[in-house]
């Protein structure tokens, strides 16, 4: 008697995946146009998990994610470094702004983010901080340093650390008049901005690049690293690339992909 066959589905772990990404990501938007796209090119589900860049690279080092998708570039390369990681790659960039008060009471308008920080610390104006340890964080404190401020918890009298997300720190910013750091994508997406504006913005240091990294399949075998390896190509190869830069907000573009070939 002969034997039926029943076909063999592919096994689940490569099917779906968990990527760890920060809030600017998801915030903005962005995977609501990522993700449908790679779905229909590769048949593989992506849960995304939006952190701070500090968190998501901790879920990497625990192992509860596959990919990590973030904006810390030497936090990133130390994670690779440390074994945690496989290759970082470039994915895109956009910039950080420095936005408050149309009315700018603490007179800080202009280009240079420094110069604008330092006439913050001696102003009354409260600043919202993230505090989170994400890649906008860890990018203010670097800021506030070549300010001349150390520690801005300690030697700023108006600094506020909300520990949240990117959103939730614009909210408290528009309902308290507050300056606040954020990156450009979360702030065209960001709809409640009251009286905010953009402050500062077009110093070269406010630079913001985006990397992607495979976890480490060697430190954590469980790890999808068949999907795993199909979400990090796809999203540096030309369609992915392009997927990026389609994705606009009231005309402007969101981010600008670089990922090098």
């Amino acid at each position: 008697m002969a034997l039926a066959i029943t076909p063999v589905a592919a096994p689940a772990q490569e099917t779906a995946i968990t990527v760890a990404s920060t809030t600017s990501t998801e915030q903005s938007g962005l995977f609501g146009q990522l993700l449908p796209a790679f779905k229909k090119a590769t048949g593989i589900d992506v849960k995304v998990v939006a952190l701070g860049t500090g968190q998501a690279l901790d879920m990497g080092r625990r192992g509860d994610a596959d990919v990590v998708f973030v904006h810390d570039q030497a936090a990133e390369e130390k994670f690779v470094a440390d074994g945690f990681g496989l290759k970082r790659q470039p994915v895109m960039y956009n910039d950080f702004v420095l936005v408050g008060p149309k009315s700018d009471p603490a007179g800080i308008k202009g280009q240079d983010i420094t110069a604008a920080l330092g006439k913050l610390a001696g102003a009354k104006e409260p600043f919202i901080s993230r505090g989170d340890k994400s890649g906008t964080h860890a990018a203010e404190l670097r800021y506030w340093k070549a300010a001349g401020v150390a520690a801005p918890a300690k030697d700023f009298a108006g600094y506020k650390e909300c520990g949240c997300g990117m959103g939730p720190a614009l909210n408290i910013a528009a309902s308290s008049g507050g300056y606040a750091l954020t990156d450009r994508g979360t702030w065209l997406s960001f709809k409640n901005r009251g009286e905010l504006a953009v402050l500062v913005e077009g110093d070269k240091r406010l630079f913001n690049q985006y990397g992607v990294m495979m976890v480490n399949p060697e430190r954590h075998p469980h790890v999808k690293k068949l999907a795993a390896q199909r979400f990090v190509d796809w999203i540096v190869s030309p369609a992915g690339q392009q997927a990026i830069a389609a994705y606009k907000i009231g005309g402007e573009q969101l981010f600008f992909p670089n990922a090098q070939q």
